[in-house]
C-alpha cells in the first residue's frame, strides 16, 4: 500500500512454530489460546514476515530477511521449529521482478536467526551476503551482543547469519534513531533485546511502523501481553505504551512481523480496549 510517496509490501519467508507459553510470558494459556491455538507440543503458528519498501527515489529496501534455506539439511532444527516454507522470500522478490542485487538496504530489527537468516547464503562451505549490493543496517548495541552472547540468548545468535557482513564491508552500525533517507528511519526500541530496532516510514502525513519482536503479532497489542523471550520486559512495556499511543494519534499503520493471519492494521481504542482493524476497513 501507499504511505505518502513510499510503497510498502509485507512479504514472507514462510512459517514456523514457537512455544505458546514463551510467546506470551505471564499471560495464562486459557487467555492466549483463544486467539492463538497451540499444537500438541504447545507451539503456535508464526509468520516469518519481512517488509519490502520502495522509496520515492526508486530504491528497494528490505526489513528483515526471514530464515532462509540454510537449515533445511538439519532435520532436528526443522522439526523443533516446524518450519514450512511453501513460498520463500526470494520467491516473493521474484514476483516483483526483483533479484537480490536490486536491494539497496537491508534493515535488521535484530540478529536472531528467524529475522536475519536470509542475510546470507552458502557459497561452498562459507556464508556470503545474500544481497551483494546492499548495506545491512544494525544497531551497534545489537551487534555487540551478537558478538558476545550469554547463556540466555546464544541459541538465537547464529554467526553464519551475520559475521561475514563485516568481512565483506556490507555492515553499517547505527545508534539510536537514524534517518536513512527522508521519510525512512530506524530507532532503537530495546525490550526484546538491548539493541532491537523498529523501522518507520513517514510521508505526507501518513506513516507505518514495522514492529519486529517488540509487538510480534496482533495478539501482543495489549500492554501486559509481552513475550517470555524478552530480555528487558519493562522496557518493552514502556516502549509499547509510547509507540501505540503515537500510532493511534497519528493513524500510523502497524505492521506485525510474526502474525500468520493479519500482517497489518490501524489501532483504535473501543471501550478502553485496543482494537486493530485491517487496512481494508479504513
Amino acid at each position: 500500500m501507499k504511505i505518502g510517496k513510499f510503497e510498502i509490501y509485507p512479504v514472507s519467508d514462510g512459517y514456523f512454530r514457537l512455544d505458546g507459553g514463551a510467546m506470551f510470558g505471564v499471560v495464562p494459556k486459557v487467555l492466549w489460546e483463544k486467539s492463538d491455538p497451540a499444537d500438541e507440543r504447545n507451539r503456535i503458528s508464526l509468520a516469518l514476515g519481512c517488509l519490502l519498501i520502495k522509496t520515492p527515489g526508486e530504491k528497494w529496501v528490505l526489513v528483515d530477511t526471514g530464515l532462509s534455506d540454510k537449515y533445511e539439511q538439519d532435520p532436528r532444527f526443522m522439526k523443533i521449529y516446524a518450519v514450512e516454507r511453501p513460498r520463500t522470500l526470494f520467491d516473493e522478490l521474484k514476483s516483483f521482478g526483483l533479484t537480490p542485487s536490486d536491494i539497496s538496504l537491508v534493515l535488521n530489527t535484530h540478529l536472531h536467526f528467524d529475522h536475519c537468516g536470509g542475510n546470507t547464503v552458502w557459497e561452498g562451505k562459507k556464508p556470503t551476503p545474500a544481497f551483494p549490493k546492499a548495506k545491512y543496517v544494525v544497531q551497534k548495541a545489537e551487534w555487540e551482543d551478537a558478538q558476545s552472547p550469554h547463556e540466555r540468548n546464544q541459541a538465537s545468535y547464529l554467526p553464519e547469519n551475520f559475521e561475514c557482513l563485516d568481512d565483506h564491508k556490507r555492515l553499517e552500525l547505527v545508534e539510536g534513531e537514524f534517518e536513512l533517507e527522508p521519510g525512512l528511519k530506524v530507532f532503537r526500541s530495546g525490550g526484546h533485546t538491548r539493541g532491537h530496532q523498529c523501522a518507520v516510514v513517514e510521508s505526507e502525513d501518513q506513516g507505518a511502523i514495522f514492529l519486529g519482536d517488540l509487538i510480534p503479532t496482533k495478539s501482543h497489542v495489549p500492554l501486559p501481553w509481552i513475550m517470555g523471550y524478552d530480555l528487558f520486559p519493562l522496557d518493552t512495556l514502556e516502549e509499547k505504551r509510547r509507540l501505540l499511543g503515537m500510532a493511534e494519534n497519528k493513524r500510523w499503520l502497524l505492521v506485525f512481523q510474526h502474525d500468520p493471519r493479519q500482517r497489518s492494521g490501524f489501532l483504535k481504542t473501543v471501550e478502553g480496549r485496543p482494537i486493530v482493524t485491517p487496512p481494508a476497513e479504513e
